[in-house]
Parts: structure tokens; C-alpha cells; sequence
């Protein structure tokens, strides 16, 4: 077994998967290596649990103690064997009939500490559940929901803090970040990821959207929490929100204990084409002009590539990754140049990417095996029109619509942070659907909107292995070992399943 991870970081058994992106700095990568470039053809299915609960399922597996935990769509959760598969326990509550949603009745799994396992439900509200028998222990509320706030993400782990965020920016909702002590579900401490201040025009800020909708990540040597912000509200009518709008489309560096704001760094100031932030910040040491640097990178919506310095927020890096006609590039401070025509109008304007942006949500992953960063791209551009619209308290408020996804292929990418270069790329049929695993056995896991999961070598891209799973593939895989055997996990439609080379 080959032990690679040399930062200091939280970091569980290697056998385990026990946070969202498997340690606190958000790699992904799992040491395990027993499946690699040699063995990877003989991988076959191991077991698969039907859920039965139609929706997107976008879950990252939580496996420890012989258990696996994952969650599912519409307040749905449930503890399985994590060798047979076999249902242990299982959780429901139904969501109040009044719940806005974006994007469906999704959820990203849990988190745990000790013997306690967290969530949280889509009426906004993080629940704490027994492991061994699924006993709801306490439930806190986050927000209101009938004034458009809901949660959708896998909270994350500090101590003795349950980090989580929220959704609702199309709501006209005010985004935030919150703390709750683990053993009273009390809250500790709030950020509030819309600033109060010039950067919003009149009291535009109080309905100013920034929702964090995806995990973040933990640095324990600085004692900071990185998250990313999503976009302004309402998305594509400007003319209601002048000004930078500060926190929308930002990562922000924030003390773990107090909650304050130690810096942030915002990629698309007065973001008019729902160019979210959120995606997963991943932390790692880069050796940059002859020295180390502890960067934070991310592959951001808007089609820029970033490699920032996590102790400051200064830009370390910024390079284009996929097409891109709404700016010229970013400049020494960090803030993009833009061209001039590109805003929505009544009549419709094409810009690229689309509003899925480059890379959107889906997790990405970072091996230290091959210093390379993976994630989905797409090149794809989209019309993009503003409209007027009256704000109605809990009510859809975007003040605009989009054209016809135009068709295109999706990719994965493989990039250096050090450099931004393009190490290699594989393409998909479709856009990116499922997220990436990175193992030390030299590989790469993805699954795509057609239902294969698909193993490549992490050196060359070359497609190793792929499995159709009848179901559309959303979540992004995990590995696991137990009784000496390694495994590959990933929801697929309905179902969960695993997958393991035969028995010796």
C-alpha cells in the first residue's frame, strides 16, 4: 500500500471514507491500491441496494466500522453492509409541501463524529442521527424555508463544529455558513456570505442570493475553512444589484472557531450569468518559482482555472481551461478583464460557457501520485437573457431565462496546478454528469450521464475499464477496503452499487 499524503491533514484510515472529499483538504484520493493499472480489467460487481426513491442521486458514500451510510433524495437515508449491501437502518422524513427548489430533492450525504452522524433535510434544518440505529438525536433549524431557504449539502467536520451551508439563491434569500456545536446542535457561529456594504446598490444585499450549496474544505495548521459562494440574485438583471456584490461567486477563508472572515477572494465580481463559486476548494502544497506555496485550487465556473495562496487569498495562477468570450484574461489583482457586450439582454446573448459553466459542482480530485488536478469540463456556450421581475418573499427570483443548452461533448480534464497546463483530457457523449476519484492504484473514476463508470490511467487518460450500471451517474465514486479487499462505490439512478476484483 502506497502512502502518499504528506501534508498535514486530517486524515481517516485508508480503509475508510469518512468525510465528504475522504480527508479535510478535499482530495478525493484514496491510498488504497490493491485495484491499479494491472488488475483494474477484472473489476466486477459486488453487491447493488435499490433505493427505490426516484430523483437525482448525488451522494458520497460514508463507509466506516464495516458500514456504509449514504443518503438519498427527498430526505431519504440508510445504513447498509458495506460488504453484502444487506439495509441495517433507514431514515424518512417528509419535506413540507411548500419547499422551493432549484434543482431537485438532492442531497450530498452526510458527515460524522464519533458515533454521530449529520445531515441535512431540504426544509433547511441539519439533523444529527445515532449510527448504530439511525435515532434522530437532535434536529436545529437553519433558516426558514417558506422564505426560500433550503440545504442540499454534506456537511463537514471541525473539531467539535458541524460546518454547514444552504440554498435558496434563487429565491431571493440572503446565503450563509454555519456552525453547531456536535453534541447539542446548537449553533456556534454564522457567516453571512452577502455583505451589507457599498458593494450592493440601495438594500439589494438583503435578498443578494450567495448560496454555499457544496462542502468545503479544513487546513488544521491555519485553522481555516474554505467555501465557496454561489451567484448574486436575481441572476442575469444587474440593474437591481450594482456593484461587486460582495460575497456572491467567492471563496472564503474563515477561522474556525469564531466564524470570522480572515480573507476572501472573489472570481466573478457582479456575476450576471449564474457563475457559482461552489465547487469544492482543494488544498494542497505547490512548488511554484522555486518555492513551496500552500495554495487552495479550484476549477471555477466561469472557465478560469485558480491556484491561490490559502494563507492570503493572493492569486498565485489563473488560466483559461475551457472557451471563453466574456473576458480577456485576469489581471495582476486577480479581477477579470472583461469584454465589453457580453451582458444579457431581452433579445438574447450567446457568451461561453454556458450557464453550467465550465466546470460546475460536480467533485473533483487531487493525486499526490501524479500532482495532477481532475474535474468535468464541458465547452459549451448558452443565450443568455435578462428580464424584469418583482421580488415576492419565498418566490422563484432569477429576473431572467436562458436559450437551449446548445449540444457538446463534456470532458474530464486533467490539469497541473503548478502550471494550469493541460496534462490530458478524455472525452464523454454527453455533459459532465458524475464527479472523480482519484487511488493510488493510478487511476481515475468517473461516471457520465449514460450510466458507464469508467476507470483511466492518471498518467495518460487512456480508458482502462467502464461498466454500464443501467442508471445515470451523478455522484461521484468512493473507494473502501474491508476483510482485506478493496472496493469502488457509486450511485447509479436508483441504486447503489460496489465493485471489487474476484476472490483469490
Amino acid at each position: 500500500m502506497k502512502l502518499l499524503v504528506v501534508l498535514t491533514c486530517t486524515v481517516a484510515l485508508a480503509q475508510d471514507w469518512t468525510s465528504y472529499g475522504k480527508n479535510t483538504f478535499g482530495w478525493r484520493y484514496s491510498e488504497l491500491d490493491q485495484i491499479n493499472t494491472k488488475t483494474v480489467m477484472r473489476l466486477t460487481p459486488q453487491w447493488m441496494y435499490q433505493t427505490n426513491v426516484p430523483g437525482k442521486n448525488e451522494t458520497t458514500p460514508l463507509v466506516f466500522g464495516g458500514m456504509m451510510y449514504i443518503t438519498g433524495p427527498s430526505n431519504n437515508a440508510w445504513a447498509l453492509d458495506a460488504v453484502t449491501g444487506r439495509p441495517i437502518w433507514s431514515y424518512k422524513k417528509a419535506a413540507p409541501a411548500g419547499v422551493n427548489l432549484c434543482c431537485g430533492q438532492v442531497n450530498r450525504g452526510f458527515a460524522v463524529h464519533g458515533n454521530t452522524l449529520f445531515k441535512v433535510d431540504l426544509q433547511g434544518t441539519l439533523v444529527a442521527l445515532d449510527a448504530k440505529s439511525g435515532t434522530v438525536l437532535w434536529e436545529s433549524t437553519l433558516e426558514d424555508y417558506k422564505k426560500g431557504y433550503s440545504a442540499t449539502s454534506a456537511p463537514l467536520v471541525v473539531k467539535n463544529l458541524v460546518i454547514t451551508g444552504m440554498a435558496g439563491a434563487e429565491f431571493g434569500t440572503r446565503g450563509f455558513i454555519d456552525a453547531y456545536d456536535a453534541e447539542t446542535g446548537k449553533r456556534v457561529w454564522r457567516v453571512n456570505t452577502v455583505a451589507a456594504d457599498a458593494s450592493w446598490s440601495g438594500d439589494s444585499w438583503k435578498r443578494g442570493g450567495g448560496s454555499t450549496w457544496i462542502t468545503g474544505t479544513y487546513d488544521p495548521s491555519l485553522n481555516l475553512i474554505y467555501w465557496g459562494t454561489g451567484n448574486p440574485g436575481p441572476d442575469m438583471d444587474g440593474e437591481q444589484r450594482r456593484g461587486d456584490n460582495l460575497y456572491t461567486c467567492s471563496l472564503l477563508a474563515i477561522d474556525a472557531d469564531t466564524g470570522k472572515i480572515k480573507w476572501y477572494f472573489q472570481f466573478t465580481p457582479h456575476d450576471l450569468h449564474d457563475w457559482d463559486a461552489v465547487g469544492d476548494p482543494v488544498l494542497t502544497d505547490l512548488v511554484m518559482n522555486g518555492r513551496t506555496v500552500k495554495a487552495v485550487i479550484q476549477a471555477n465556473r466561469n472557465g478560469f482555472f485558480y491556484a491561490l495562496d490559502r494563507t492570503n487569498g493572493k492569486v498565485l495562477l489563473s488560466k483559461a481551461y475551457t472557451r471563453i468570450t466574456w473576458a480577456d484574461g485576469i489581471d495582476s489583482d486577480g479581477r477579470p478583464v472583461p469584454i465589453a457586450g457580453q451582458e444579457p439582454t431581452e433579445e438574447g446573448k450567446r457568451t461561453c460557457p454556458g450557464m453550467g459553466g465550465g466546470h460546475n459542482w460536480q467533485a473533483t480530485a487531487y493525486s499526490p501520485l501524479t500532482g495532477l488536478y481532475y474535474f468535468t469540463s464541458a465547452e459549451k456556450c448558452m443565450l443568455f437573457y435578462r428580464t424584469k421581475q418583482a421580488f415576492v418573499e419565498g418566490q422563484w427570483y432569477q429576473a431572467s431565462t436562458i436559450g437551449r443548452d446548445e449540444p457538446g461533448n463534456g470532458r474530464i480534464d486533467a490539469i497541473d496546478p503548478k502550471t494550469g497546463k493541460l496534462a490530458w483530457y478524455f472525452e464523454t457523449v454527453s455533459s459532465p454528469a458524475g464527479g472523480v476519484l482519484a487511488t493510488a492504484g493510478g487511476l481515475v473514476f468517473v461516471g457520465d450521464a449514460e450510466g458507464y463508470l469508467i476507470a483511466l490511467d492518471a498518467r495518460t487518460g487512456k480508458a482502462l475499464w467502464r461498466f454500464q450500471t443501467g442508471g445515470t451517474i451523478i455522484a461521484p465514486p468512493i473507494s473502501y477496503a474491508l476483510n482485506g479487499r478493496q472496493y469502488i462505490a457509486v450511485a447509479a439512478g436508483q441504486t447503489m452499487m460496489t465493485f471489487s476484483l474476484p476472490k483469490l
